[in-house]
């Protein structure tokens, strides 16, 4: 977050998978309360960050109203969320340098907290850690997190070298910090994956439009 007591931070918002369980497309280009998802991501997350980019493959045309730099996967064939990261901390490097740390969120998740950077900080300082992912309640969230940008090649060694693409048995090598977040009145980490959760999220989103 501007002025983050580790220096700058890179915002990527992960938008790099396919959808499937939506039935195809991007799913936060689809929309609840008036508004798309990404934009609502957009809106809560660039005001913590220093800079904000969008992880996504394909024609990057389909972004432009969005006014964010569009980074696809360096690791081809849809590789999952560590093939964003990886994307991710690399753009960092090599347009922000002064940046040593960037923070991931999905491109589905309509609530992200708004206090999100500042309890990742929180948590890698308190506990001396390397890199940080978000809870909510009992569930962990690993595509939520506080990457540093000097792992990216160990990153890219650990998916193109071993095959490996869960998130957990990557972040589980290095010294991990949770970030708790509350789980009431609404999930903050709420992703938006089908369409009965589309309808969920319309309706939480009426629900509580403070949130």
């Amino acid at each position: 977050m501007p002025g983050s007591k580790i220096g700058p931070i890179v915002g990527i918002i992960l938008a790099g998978g396919r959808g499937e369980r939506m039935g195809g497309g991007d799913k936060g280009l689809l929309e609840i309360s008036g508004s798309t998802i990404l934009r609502r991501v957009i809106e809560r997350t660039q005001p913590q960050v220093d800079v904000l980019a969008l992880n996504a493959n394909g024609d990057p045309a389909r972004f432009a109203d969005y006014g964010l730099p569009v980074v696809p996967d360096s690791v081809r064939g849809f590789a999952g969320p560590l093939a964003g990261v990886l994307a991710g901390l690399d753009w960092a490097a090599a347009n922000h340098p002064q940046a040593h740390h960037v923070v991931t969120v999905p491109a589905d998740g309509p609530f992200v907290p708004r206090d999100l950077v500042k309890r990742l900080v929180a948590a890698v300082t308190e506990d001396d850690a390397e890199l940080v992912t978000a809870a909510s309640g009992v569930q962990t969230y690993p595509v939520v997190g506080l990457w540093p940008v000097r792992l990216r090649l160990a990153l890219k060694d650990a998916l193109l070298k071993e095959g490996l693409h869960k998130v957990d048995a990557w972040t589980k090598r290095y010294r991990r910090a949770i970030a708790p977040f509350p789980a009431e009145p609404v999930n903050p980490f709420f992703n938006a994956n089908t369409p009965e959760q589309l309808a969920e999220a319309e309706r939480l989103a009426a629900l509580h439009p403070d949130i």
